[in-house]
């Protein structure tokens, strides 16, 4: 596979492996492989959720924003 990038990503590109010390090929291909797992982590969670729904593990919504609220305020 190959992936085309303009002269100033490119550079951008080869600013930032630089600073990781690594090659700027290295550095994209680890950034698409990241990119594979948080898709796969992501697909993974909708996946349980609809599960969850679907046998009707539900919670109440004032019991969503308390949740949301305290993750907010740590």
């Amino acid at each position: 596979m190959e992936v085309q990038f303009t002269p100033e990503q490119e550079a951008k590109l080869g600013q930032i492996a630089s600073v990781e010390g690594v090659a700027p090929a290295r550095l994209v291909q680890d950034a698409a492989l990241l990119l594979i797992e948080d898709d796969r982590r992501f697909r993974e969670g909708v996946r349980k959720g609809i599960e969850q729904a679907d046998q009707g593990m539900f919670i109440e919504e004032d019991e969503m924003d308390a949740r949301v609220s305290r993750m907010l305020s740590t």
